[in-house]
């Protein structure tokens, strides 16, 4: 039986201009015109990528090679310059922990605004929030602010309501390598789960050993191009053999 694919992007292209006046005046804008195309970033190239339904799939590079970038315009926190982008199910969505969170509240607070902001309405998170707790483990702590907890607990607590969602596409930042064995255990059994209901998962990780474990394909990025995309295993012996030979050079 063919797979259908849960996200299909196609020649995205990403820049930044990492420096731009607050206050920009007319007579500043015409002086600095060049300049400041000279310092736009180009953050993704052209990238191209096909995610099937029922898919691990690992992003991997090195700092600044667009990994990041590439998420957000997967899950459309981001608009491209160029290019374009089909998801094909309900997203849910970890590009950083707690995005929606007030550190000043407490986690029941929080709960709810991580679940507005993740798409919920109230009475959906209402009907979520004892799962929710009962899942991240904290009904000891659901009332201090979560400003006193460990990142442990602030990483059980997004997690919690990330899958609240119920999500066909979980996209993952980095996010998991917060928190003890045992959550990381968890949430490892939790994605499991949804691949095995023919979900997608698309995860960005410097943690080379767990994408390759994980991950059915991987896709390297390079100074905001494709270097290589195909079979985990390949792909990540394939860039740990390019980040060696700097060090070989210089010895």
């Amino acid at each position: 039986m063919t797979r259908r694919p849960a996200i299909v992007a196609r020649d995205i292209t990403v820049s930044f201009r990492p420096t731009v006046d607050r206050k920009p005046t007319l007579r500043r804008s015409i002086a600095q015109l060049r300049h400041k195309q000279r310092e736009t970033v180009l953050a993704l190239s052209g990238v191209s990528v096909e995610v099937m339904r029922g898919e691990a799939f690992g992003i991997i590079g090195r700092n600044g090679a667009g990994k990041s970038t590439l998420l957000k315009v997967l899950a459309k926190t981001l608009k491209p310059d160029s290019g374009t982008v089909n998801v094909y199910g309900r997203t849910s969505t970890l590009l950083q922990l707690g995005v929606g969170f007030n550190p000043e509240l407490s986690g029941r607070r929080n709960v709810l605004l991580g679940g507005l902001a993740a798409g919920l309405r109230k009475r959906e998170v209402d009907e979520k929030f004892d799962t929710i707790v009962s899942y991240a483990e904290l009904w000891d702590a659901i009332d201090r602010p979560v400003k006193t907890y460990s990142s442990g607990m602030f990483a059980r607590l997004a997690f919690s309501v990330a899958m609240a969602l119920e999500p066909n596409i979980l996209l993952l930042d980095e996010v998991l390598a917060v928190g003890d064995e045992s959550f990381r255990a968890k949430s490892r059994e939790a994605m499991e789960d949804l691949l095995a209901r023919a979900g997608t998962i698309v995860f960005v990780s410097h943690a080379l050993p767990v994408v390759t474990e994980f991950c059915d394909r991987v896709m390297w990025l390079h100074e905001a191009e494709v270097r290589q995309l195909g079979d985990a295993g390949e792909v990540v012996a394939a860039y740990q053999a390019s980040v060696k030979k700097p060090q070989k050079a210089k010895r």
